[in-house]
């Protein structure tokens, strides 16, 4: 899994096989992935399902320091639990930021709704759904419809942003990744928290 997470971010997935991925793990024989992930789409998905475990236990833990303080928490301690889960575990362990270097990108160009990929990969899980319904409560002015379209524009700006950060020199690390994790954040709140226009009010009402 770490072996191909390396290729992946050096090369890209289209560019990289099952037998590179054998040798840099330093397997024998292409047979070992096959025993424990049948072919390359079960190792992928073996591998996104782990980091989305670390990043929903991580998020668990900071929303609920977040809730200790109050049961209300504002639209920016939201906003900020959709990235810095991500953020904090890429800063602290180099094989998480090679796998945001990997797949960061991913939600940002999904051919699917963005929403849509991250339920089918299990909805950011307990904390993520939590988290949803917190930010649902604090985003009144928004119609349903239109709090969906702004969420899909918020997970993407996050995928793109995390995996143009990923990309960098000093990735996720110093004072310019604190600067671009807090203007992140900042990113977001206005993205949600911008009332709808009458433009857009009427595209949507008169589809």
């Amino acid at each position: 899994m770490r072996a191909a997470e390396k290729l992946i971010a050096e090369a890209g997935v289209e560019n990289i096989s099952i037998r590179e991925i054998v040798a840099v793990a330093g397997q024998k024989n292409e047979s070992a992935l096959q025993y424990h992930f049948k072919n390359l789409t079960g190792l992928l998905d073996a591998i996104h399902t782990q980091r989305s475990e670390q990043a929903q236990t991580k998020r668990a833990e900071f929303l609920s320091a977040v809730l200790k303080n109050s049961t209300e928490p504002s639209l920016r301690q939201l906003c900020a639990l959709m990235v810095e889960p991500t953020f904090y575990l890429a800063r602290s362990d180099v094989e998480f930021r090679r796998y945001i270097k990997a797949f960061g990108h991913e939600l940002a160009i999904s051919d699917v709704s963005p929403l849509k990929a991250v339920t089918a990969k299990g909805g950011g899980g307990a904390s993520g759904q939590q988290t949803g319904v917190l930010l649902r409560k604090v985003l009144p002015h928004l119609r349903d419809d239109h709090y969906l379209k702004r969420m899909e524009a918020a997970v993407m700006l996050c995928s793109a942003s995390m995996y143009h950060q990923a990309k960098q020199k000093n990735a996720f690390r110093g004072h310019q990744s604190d600067l671009f994790i807090q203007n992140l954040i900042d990113a977001l709140v206005g993205l949600l928290s911008a009332p709808v226009s009458a433009e857009t009010a009427a595209l949507q009402n008169n589809p």
